[in-house]
């Protein structure tokens, strides 16, 4: 399938499988209706550069994350459609050449953990969960986890579990420091406690996969997010144990994530916030790059193909017959969509004059053509 060309090329073949669309407002306006869910904007943070040694054990007690500004606090995974977290999360972030700080507190009044070796499936106990995805691809992206007793859980993703992407297990962030500092007492529920902290140092190189790295410059931009697992639980035997219906299975977790993601899958790497670098002393606001907003009709593409296909056993033809329109309007420019698909796979591409052009394929993986 040809992937490569030239604005006139993809204006025609977009009248040609699209057929008449509606007007750039028109579609403006009912582009996303059904899916607003999935298009709200994902949140952004700009990371400050420090020169200070930071050490890793969670009591954040140097200058530097001082002065870091913290997130918002986070919410429901499906954002504004669900109540409120009942406890406090949020996080903050540093960075230096070879390495990105995260630090996260999360309070809580029942502190537990029992996975206690790596790689155990740590989202069986409370924890917090760490995304990212450095070439904002939505593929070869990276996960680590870790409970209040500073056990890791990483690991790497080639694609999404929705594109049939099997999970590297065997694949440990190399030179990962972590450390975790605890405001009460562990696995005593008798008493009440108040938070955990955890700290961890990334080093930017462990998440290329040994690809060449070159270190961030002024406004890199990556994908990344941040997920809380919290179980309901009651006191048995002195322990910890989770809450079960009338059928004795456990109640579902609370999934609370910095970004929403609007779906209960964190494995929706499009749908995750924005880590912007900077070496500025006083951080600069967070501005959304167009890029980002024009790729938002690739995903729109990308979702109603996934739903066409549900329904009729393969991929549609053309935009008309997805609903979208051809030609769609991005902070007052005119951008060109077009569609090729065989029944089985599908390219999108959205072109514009003097702007790079945007594709994406069936599999969820986002490019820009050179």
């Amino acid at each position: 399938m040809q992937h490569l060309f030239n604005f006139k090329t993809l204006a025609t073949i977009t009248l040609l499988l699209g057929g008449v669309g509606l007007s750039a407002s028109a579609q403006d306006q009912k582009a996303f209706q059904g899916m607003e869910h999935l298009f709200t904007l994902p949140k952004g943070y700009v990371v400050q550069h420090t020169a200070q040694p930071l050490t890793m054990d969670g009591n954040l007690r140097e200058s530097a994350w001082q002065q870091a500004a913290w997130t918002t606090d986070f919410v429901d995974i499906e954002g504004s459609a669900k109540p409120l977290p009942t406890y406090q999360t949020r996080v903050k972030m540093l960075w230096n050449d070879s390495t990105l700080f995260i630090a996260a507190t999360l309070q809580e009044p029942h502190i537990w953990a029992y996975q206690t070796h790596h790689d155990d499936i740590i989202y069986k106990d409370n924890d917090f969960e760490v995304f990212i995805d450095p070439d904002d691809n939505t593929h070869q992206y990276f996960e680590v986890e870790v409970n209040a007793i500073n056990k890791i859980f990483d690991l790497f993703l080639p694609k999404p579990y929705r594109n049939h992407g099997d999970a590297l297990i065997s694949w440990d962030v190399a030179g990962l420091r972590s450390g975790v500092s605890i405001n009460g007492t562990l696995n005593q529920p008798k008493d009440q406690d108040k938070s955990w902290t955890v700290e961890m140092a990334i080093p930017l190189k462990a998440v290329r996969m040994g690809f060449p790295f070159n270190a961030p410059t002024e406004g890199t931009l990556w994908r990344i997010n941040f997920s809380r697992v919290e179980w309901d639980t009651r006191a048995a035997n002195g322990n910890y144990v989770k809450q079960q219906d009338a059928a004795g299975k456990d109640l579902p977790e609370h999934n609370w994530v910095w970004s929403p993601q609007g779906v209960i899958n964190m494995h929706y790497p499009e749908r995750w916030g924005y880590l912007q670098f900077t070496r500025q002393a006083k951080a600069p606001a967070f501005e959304l790059p167009t890029s980002e907003l024009r790729r938002r009709y690739l995903w729109l593409v990308y979702y109603r193909q996934q739903q066409y296909r549900e329904k009729n056993g393969r991929y549609a033809a053309s935009l008309a017959e997805l609903n979208i329109a051809p030609q769609v309007d991005v902070a007052g420019k005119s951008n060109q969509l077009a569609l090729l698909a065989t029944p089985e796979q599908f390219t999108a591409i959205l072109a514009a004059p003097g702007t790079a052009t945007l594709r994406i394929n069936d599999e969820g993986l986002v490019e820009t053509v050179k």
